[in-house]
């Protein structure tokens, strides 16, 4: 019960955090493309704060619910006197998620920070250039976020 809690945490963060990626990235950018510099950069950046302050608390809950469940896994092997050899898709899983953490804090905390800063200077040209680093690193992600689930969806068929 407890490992399928986990699992459930665990992958509805992913699916957020993925789905939200996607919407960013293919429905809201070339939406707000339509309105002029003053409007769209201001907008985009609310609306990407809002997101990347979901997605601090989706990645957490996506490394500890991994966690979790590698432990559990490990402790039920432990049980029956063998030692946990962690299947190759749970480890490119974990390694392709700490680096989407890892982006992810980039975005947020270098990139996001500078969109900031040029709203608050209403200095447009730099607040493009700062969506356009923000949307390249998304991509990025989105990437990884797609290969993680062919990676454990090929894993999981093997």
């Amino acid at each position: 019960m407890a490992y399928a809690l986990l699992k459930l945490l665990h992958l509805g963060s992913v699916v957020i955090w993925i789905g939200g990626m996607f919407f960013a990235l293919f429905c809201l950018r070339p939406a707000a493309m339509n309105l002029p510099p003053p409007t769209r950069v201001p907008f985009m950046a609310d609306a990407l704060g809002r997101f990347f302050n979901i997605v601090l608390w989706l990645a957490l809950v996506a490394i500890g619910s991994g966690v979790a469940m590698m432990m559990l896994a490990a402790k039920a092997t432990r049980q029956t006197g063998a030692s946990l050899n962690m299947p190759l898709d749970w480890m490119v899983m974990a390694v392709l998620g700490l680096v989407m953490v890892a982006i992810f804090g980039h975005i947020r905390f270098a990139l996001y920070k500078r969109l900031q800063r040029a709203v608050t200077a209403q200095d447009w040209p730099a607040g493009g250039a700062a969506l356009g680093a923000i949307r390249t690193w998304v991509a990025v992600n989105l990437g990884l976020g797609a290969l993680i689930i062919l990676v454990v969806l090929l894993g999981a068929v093997s």
